[in-house]
């Protein structure tokens, strides 16, 4: 199954505004989306800078891959 892992800023912007420390990594499957602060990724990955064709929440740059992903929430 396909994982797309990224950044969110909008979150990183709010933690530091507000003194949270709420996750800022997106884990994007068909299934769901999950948060986490770390991830670690079992297998091959890739890194994708698109500025072009941003994915549908605005990341520009993300990491995809088909390997197990262990998420520490």
């Amino acid at each position: 199954m396909k994982t797309i892992i990224h950044v969110n800023q909008h979150v990183v912007r709010a933690n530091t505004k507000n003194g949270e420390t709420n996750p800022v990594l997106t884990v994007k499957t068909y299934k769901a989306n999950r948060y986490a602060h770390e991830v670690q990724i079992k297998g091959p990955s890739k890194v994708v800078y698109s500025p072009d064709k941003p994915l549908s929440c605005g990341a520009k740059v993300w990491i995809e891959t088909e390997s197990e992903v262990e998420l520490d929430v």
